[in-house]
């Protein structure tokens, strides 16, 4: 319907969307067809079968830049229709600036921890210590921990690693090189 004193932006043209009808065989394997023409799978690749609708989709699609109707008929008879949606387009991304390249870093130094007096398969606790603190007059410790900055001392290259057992309660601390 046209209003008096409103422009049409587009003329009046019935709206086509393709349909890919998928088959389903007794044995598994899909047929399909994009209006009426056949769809098959690349060359060499095996026949198409229900786990392949995702590839007859993004093929039949345009790697889903147009939307299509889809009509699968499955062997007992019985019939599915789903429409298809496009995806929306997306911008070409921004060119990167040129960075200088940095060095890439050597491998990591792994240190090995060890110490006795722990039940043979315990479970061991492997703590890096954070920090120091003095046990108060009634025996009570109390630590503060800075997340930003979880390991201060190791600015300075001291780090202490705690292993305790437990079972057996063993503790063992030992600094590292």
């Amino acid at each position: 319907m046209h209003l008096p004193g409103m422009k049409r932006s587009e003329p009046d043209q019935p709206v086509s969307i393709p349909t890919v009808v998928l088959t389903v065989h007794e044995d598994g394997i899909l047929t399909a067809t994009l209006d009426g023409a056949p769809l098959t799978p690349p060359q060499w690749a095996p026949p198409w079968r229900r786990e392949s609708f995702p590839q007859i989709i993004d093929q039949a699609s345009n790697d889903r830049t147009r939307p299509i109707r889809v009509e699968v008929r499955e062997a007992d008879g019985s019939v599915f229709t789903d429409l298809i949606t496009a995806r929306p387009r997306r911008a070409p991304p921004e060119p990167e600036l040129a960075v200088e390249a940095k060095p890439t870093p050597g491998l990591p130094v792994f240190h090995q921890v060890e110490g006795d007096g722990f039940v043979p398969g315990e479970d061991v606790a492997v703590a890096v210590i954070t920090g120091h603190t003095d046990a108060a007059h009634t025996g009570t410790a109390r630590a503060l921990i800075d997340p930003a900055n979880p390991i201060p001392d190791q600015a300075a290259g001291r780090v202490e690693v705690l292993l305790l057992g437990r079972i057996s309660g063993a503790a063992v601390i030992r600094r590292l090189p």
